[in-house]
């Protein structure tokens, strides 16, 4: 019983430099847990706020369940992470420097519990995204020439 993962937030690590992540839990409903069970959960345009000292998450899209009724939930609602009070306060910290930013990275199962990672970083520049497109090509290509070297 390891980690399933859900979904993950490819736009955060095209957007931002991820210098530390975080593990929350989220205070979901029932029919949450059963959309997100099937994969309908939807990360990219999510955002981390905290507010009142506690810590939500914001346009997290988690699609209606298919077999639900009338106690059916918003898609888009803002829901509660769960962190420690000391978690928080480092969150607050490090937000406050000029440029940070708190954004989802990925969702998973954690022994039967939703998880959520948190990811602290710095906003990229447009030729910073390139650099890092132009290093994937890089090394997609030499991964390929290594294989059909062994191969």
């Amino acid at each position: 019983m390891g980690i399933k993962i859900i979904a993950t937030n490819k736009k955060a690590y095209h957007e931002y430099y991820i210098d530390e992540t975080f593990e929350a839990g989220i205070v979901l409903t029932g029919t949450e847990v059963k959309s997100i069970r099937a994969g309908k959960v939807n990360l990219k345009e999510s955002f981390c706020r905290i507010k009142n000292g506690e810590l939500f998450i914001n346009n997290m899209n988690i699609s209606p369940y298919d077999f639900g009724n009338r106690e059916n939930h918003d898609p888009t609602r803002m829901r509660k992470l769960l962190l420690h009070h000391a978690e928080i306060d480092k969150l607050i910290r490090l937000t406050e420097q000029k440029g940070m930013a708190m954004v989802p990275t990925k969702i998973y199962f954690k022994r039967n519990y939703v998880k959520l990672e948190i990811g602290i970083g710095r906003g990229k520049n447009l030729h910073d995204k390139r650099q890092t497109l132009k290093k994937k090509e890089a090394d997609r290509e030499m991964a390929k020439a290594l294989k059909s070297v062994f191969c």
